[in-house]
């Protein structure tokens, strides 16, 4: 019977993270390398990506790989899966991070729902729906070939619960439509991908709270009332999913949500 240790271990296994320069990316970066995994970072902003990768590289003596990818676009996205075979023979974790999530000042985003836009409604489901959907179809051949194969989807409590808008109340902050469908459409692909993969590769969702990002103390005195461990999270809360979802920890389990919220969705 193996350890807890060697169930752990990403020893010689390669981990492809999108949104790899994002807050939550550089987390699931960081902890899959200490685990001895070799790094695939996709994201658009190529020298967020140098930072992460260089700091990787210092700090845990991982092979990194950066891949400078636009997520709305289907040809880049297509020519990923070329990229990595450059450079390893296979994928054994592949984390959907990236995430479309836009701003208050994005026309037809952050507004009451006569006034969102199917544009950017549009954008929201290429980058947090299909650019998941083409990744995981051209890579297919390369997590083949891995012996433990972990898909995992990052959604958020909004693909499995309605919002609460007084939350936003006095604020720039809101939670458009086409941000909740998506999130809720990749933890919905992740089942449906569980079942069609199976047994070669698993695939599983987080599914995270709120995450303290410097948000106005009005909507976090709110989000914090609501919550029954009455904190925002961080982004170490989220080390323990990654890891066992990424490792042999989880060989036998596929198909599942994970929510890590800090108990708001038990209400």
């Amino acid at each position: 019977m193996r350890t807890v240790n060697e169930l752990m271990s990403l020893e010689g296994k390669v981990a492809v993270i999108t949104g790899g320069a994002g807050h939550l990316g550089r987390t699931a970066a960081n902890t899959l390398a200490e685990l001895g995994a070799s790094i695939v970072l996709v994201d658009i902003n190529a020298d967020s990506l140098k930072s992460v990768s260089d700091s990787l590289v210092a700090t845990y003596g991982v092979t990194v790989v950066n891949i400078v990818v636009d997520m709305e676009d289907s040809k880049q996205l297509e020519s990923v899966c070329c990229e990595i075979e450059k450079h390893f023979s296979h994928i054994d974790v592949l984390i959907n991070n990236a995430a479309f999530v836009g701003s208050s000042g994005l026309e037809g985003w952050v507004t009451d729902f006569e006034h969102q836009t199917a544009a950017t409604w549009r954008r929201a489901l290429e980058v947090n729906l299909t650019a998941p959907f083409i990744l995981v179809q051209s890579c297919i051949s390369l997590l083949r070939k891995s012996t433990q194969a972990s898909v995992i989807n990052i959604g958020s409590i909004y693909g499995i619960l309605g919002p609460d808008m007084s939350l936003y109340d006095d604020t720039k902050m809101g939670n458009p439509a086409a941000y909740a469908a998506s999130k809720g459409g990749i933890t919905q692909f992740g089942r449906w991908l569980a079942t069609v993969l199976a047994p070669d590769v698993r695939v599983n969702t987080i599914t995270p709270g709120g995450i303290a990002r410097n948000q106005p103390d009005s909507f976090v005195n709110r989000y914090v009332a609501r919550t029954p461990l009455k904190r925002l999270a961080t982004e170490e809360d989220f080390k323990g999913a990654l890891v066992y979802l990424s490792t042999n920890l989880s060989a036998y389990v596929t198909g599942q949500n994970i929510v890590v919220d800090g108990g708001w969705s038990v209400w």
